[in-house]
């Protein structure tokens, strides 16, 4: 668990793809809140992540956003692993190989994860393949995955803005290994019943 006074922040998004420039360029004007951009891109994204999250967590600012994330290989895997007409088994097998280097990684305390997850999801209708963040991630700590519409515009910024605000206390994330291993086991089936709560703001 975290020590310092700056809660640590990825923003990622629902579906494998960076988070735009100018909603970050809008969030950095906030006053409590200091974005953290990976470095030039690497051929580890695991360790770019890592630098930027370690650098986040020593800001002396309310909140340090990182728009990256030590598991975004693994949470794009996963989401793959669904698709079927396009994986097959080979997907299961891709993820694994991601997960056991992210695992790798964290052993090595090389990285720890982020104090909350805000995810810039879609206004309405649910991700057409299953998502990591709002499935197993948000499934094993609802308090530390917050949602929030991805509106675009200034309407979005003001949309972290208040899920910062809206954060909640809960228990800190379960060992990584024991993370990933739910991950396998989850069924993703399930979230068609919470479908209708991915437009609604963090609870």
């Amino acid at each position: 668990m975290r020590h310092e006074s700056c809660t640590v922040v990825a923003l990622v998004t629902a579906a494998p793809a960076p988070v735009g420039e100018p909603l970050l360029a809008e969030l950095d004007s906030l006053a409590n809140v200091s974005i953290v951009r990976p470095s030039a891109p690497e051929d580890d994204v695991v360790e770019s992540a890592a630098l930027a999250l370690g650098q986040a967590a020593r800001r002396s600012s309310p909140f340090a956003l990182v728009p990256a994330d030590p598991l975004a290989a693994v949470a794009e895997q996963w989401q793959a692993m669904w698709d079927l007409s396009r994986n097959g088994i080979t997907g299961a097998v891709l993820f694994d190989e991601q997960a056991a280097h992210a695992l790798a990684a964290w052993r090595a305390r090389r990285f720890e994860l982020p104090d909350y997850y805000l995810v810039l999801a879609g206004n309405s209708a649910p991700p057409a393949l299953p998502d990591f963040y709002l499935g197993p991630l948000r499934a094993a700590r609802p308090h530390r995955v917050a949602v929030v519409p991805a509106a675009g515009g200034p309407e979005q910024a003001t949309g972290v803005r208040d899920a910062l605000r809206s954060l909640r206390h809960g228990p800190w994330w379960p060992p990584l290994d024991e993370l990933l291993d739910a991950t396998r086991r989850f069924f993703a089936g399930g979230l068609a019943q919470a479908g209708s709560s991915l437009a609604m703001a963090p609870r």
